[in-house]
């Protein structure tokens, strides 16, 4: 089987030629993807904040290291082995948001504090905390760890200020385990599409946030880093002031769902699409509908449905047609639309779409100009 550099290696450099593309491809437009990239990092600087974005959004190492060349500390990792890839990528300063727990898993940690530099994890359980001591102490590495804090969403994180306080000494107590402070990440109202309704919901989380730093103050441990938010919250939390550093992850690309929420509060789109699935139409003998070959397998579906930017009406309607295929539904598309013509859509979520690609087709303008592997393609465990 021909792979996406066999496919595609010769258009790198040939004006005009994403056209010549295979499809479905995943398309990166790497002139907006800087633009995102400066503007994220440039709100966060001229707040005095750092940046650490998430790459479980593009899995990318090349991605990775041009937000750390633009000025971020580093870059979150969802799991073990996406921070594996980023390090083995030679990218510094890895964050794994969930915590580590089984006990495979806390020797790869274990193996993986020896040899990256600035690397850090979060843990909110006493006992995963002992664990990962222990098995520290037996491969001789040191390890930074953030206290993970529930925002109220119940899937991780200690559920209390009294349960940080109390994690916070059993790390005290650990000899390989140093304390930098607590990670508080807000998923639910990241998509709350209305400005101040998402302020009004993190104004509130935010005083709950404040508690619990106040409480690990008032017992002697006062974090030195309180890292959380996400594109959706980045303009409230950078104007409350309680973050050290943001783990903004989508506006690299900005999906359909992101595209819906007022980001800032100006109703405005503060941040590029950067990033498209383009699509050719495979069978157009009806009138108002033609199938594209674009289905379950090459766009994630958790989001609702992609929307076409290119090549067709911006209001022309799509609907999923099993695993292979897609549809574009309008009035009278049949007869502007022929097999073989092509279109581009923006996806409705960036991330899982992300992983069911192998590659980036990197392009500026029309013109294919690399091919970025997805590096940290599969890696869930």
């Amino acid at each position: 089987m021909m792979d996406d550099r066999e496919l595609h290696q010769h258009l790198i450099g040939q004006q005009g030629s994403r056209a010549a593309l295979n499809t479905p491809v995943l398309v990166l437009d790497l002139d907006r993807l800087d633009r995102n990239i400066a503007a994220m990092q440039a709100k966060a600087s001229e707040k005095g904040v750092a940046l650490r974005p998430h790459a479980k959004t593009h899995k990318s190492v090349d991605i990775a290291q041009r937000q750390i060349a633009a000025g971020a500390v580093g870059v979150c990792c969802a799991k073990i082995g996406e921070a594996e890839v980023m390090i083995d990528g030679g990218v510094a300063g890895v964050l794994i948001t969930s915590p580590v727990a089984a006990p495979a898993a806390i020797v790869r940690l274990a193996k993986l504090a020896l040899r990256a530099d600035g690397l850090m994890a979060t843990v909110d359980d006493p006992q995963i905390a002992r664990s990962i001591d222990d098995v520290l102490a037996r491969s001789d590495a040191m390890l930074d760890v953030v206290i993970d804090v529930d925002p109220g969403i119940r899937r991780t994180g200690v559920a209390s200020p009294e349960a940080a306080v109390e994690l916070a000494r059993t790390i005290a107590d650990c000899e390989r385990l140093r304390l930098r402070g607590l990670q508080f990440y807000c998923g639910a109202q990241q998509h709350i599409e209305e400005f101040p309704a998402r302020r009004t919901a993190i104004e509130e989380r935010t005083q709950y946030l404040r508690s619990v730093v106040g409480a690990l103050c008032d017992a002697g441990f006062p974090p030195e880093i309180v890292t959380g938010s996400g594109t959706g919250t980045h303009a409230i939390d950078l104007a409350l002031g309680t973050f050290t550093e943001l783990q903004t992850g989508s506006y690299v690309f900005m999906d359909a769902q992101y595209l819906d929420c007022d980001l800032d509060g100006s109703g405005e789109v503060p941040f590029e699409t950067s990033l498209a699935v383009d699509a050719r139409v495979v069978s157009a003998n009806h009138s108002a509908l033609v199938t594209i070959d674009s289905g379950f397998k090459s766009l994630s579906t958790d989001g609702g449905s992609p929307r076409v930017t290119r090549g067709a009406s911006p209001d022309t309607v799509f609907a999923f047609m099993g695993d292979e295929h897609g549809a574009l539904v309008g009035p009278e598309i049949g007869s502007r639309l022929r097999s073989g013509d092509l279109v581009s859509l923006v996806v409705p979520h960036c991330d899982p779409t992300v992983n069911l690609y192998d590659n980036y087709h990197v392009v500026r303008g029309e013109t294919l100009v690399d091919i970025w592997p997805v590096s940290a393609r599969g890696r869930a465990r």
